[in-house]
């Protein structure tokens, strides 16, 4: 898979409030977007978006600094973020739909949720950040990795990596996987493919660290989902928990699975959104019973 590629994919740009935006677009049917985590890209879905597009109209954006999308002139919260998004799907006509974040990019959903609950019939939270990426040391580290950016110096390097599970391992800490010599070649890829094109992740991480979404919860209308990891050693599971009791969402955990479960465990993940997907829309289309006259 080159940089440039999803698998299947239509690759497109757009100017979006000022700021021009690389993404992909394939498959046929409802619509549904992902939206990637930070340091990410449209890449890092390389192994689910294929999956959920053999069902679904699928939107893809790398996030404005991410991927090959232009950044921000200033970012003074997430909101900037989601608004982009929210705008992009409405230009590709994929409104109303619901939302995949992973990481970062389950906060951008909530926040675009929040702002627009009319365009946004469910989200699901893959080991969504916003909880304890709030606390000091998070910021800390969270800036450490936006600035120095380890991902470009082993990115030209990539096709190796996937082939030598040894490399993998090096790479990949398990601080981020529980396996990371279970990857696939297309996963290895589709994670380091980003990096060496990202023009400034730093903004994100710093509205990020400041953004605590828990008081604003009760304001979600749609049904969620929160899928986690059951080994992620980057956004602790407890997170999960207060998510899924905030919200009133259930919580699905993914055995042997670290913070990367959309690339570690994809036929797992695609299960698990495509079962939601399927309860939300029940709902969406079941008959409303009259009240009886009083």
């Amino acid at each position: 898979m080159s940089t440039t590629s999803l698998t299947g994919f239509e690759e497109r740009f757009a100017d979006v409030k000022a700021v021009r935006l690389r993404y992909f677009v394939g498959g046929a049917g409802p619509p549904l977007v992902l939206v990637h985590g930070l340091t990410g890209a449209a890449s890092n879905w390389a192994e689910l978006a294929p999956r959920l597009a053999r069902t679904r109209r699928v939107l893809v954006p790398d996030l404005p600094g991410h991927g090959g999308s232009a950044p921000l002139p200033a970012a003074p919260n997430l909101d900037a973020y989601a608004e982009r998004v929210h705008a992009l799907a409405q230009r590709e006509a994929m409104l109303p739909a619901p939302l995949v974040g992973h990481s970062l990019g389950g906060l951008v959903a909530l926040r675009l949720a929040l702002r627009h609950p009319g365009d946004v019939t469910g989200v699901v939270l893959a080991a969504a950040a916003g909880i304890a990426s709030t606390t000091r040391s998070a910021e800390f580290w969270i800036s450490l990795f936006g600035l120095v950016r380890p991902g470009r110096l082993v990115a030209p390097f990539r096709e190796r990596i996937a082939r030598y599970p040894a490399l993998r391992r090096a790479v990949f800490t398990r601080w981020e996987l529980s396996d990371p010599a279970s990857l696939s070649a297309r996963s290895v890829e589709g994670f380091l493919a980003g990096p060496p094109l990202h023009t400034d992740v730093v903004s994100a991480g710093q509205v990020l660290v400041r953004d605590d979404p828990r008081l604003d919860l009760e304001g979600v209308r749609c049904s969620c989902l929160v899928l986690w990891g059951a080994r992620d050693r980057q956004v602790p599971i407890d997170d999960a928990f207060e998510y899924a009791r905030r919200l009133r969402a259930p919580l699905r955990t993914i055995a042997d699975c670290g913070h990367l479960l959309i690339g570690e465990r994809p036929e797992a993940c695609a299960d698990a959104i495509v079962s939601f997907l399927h309860w939300i829309r029940e709902v969406d289309e079941a008959p409303v019973e009259p009240e009886p006259l009083g």
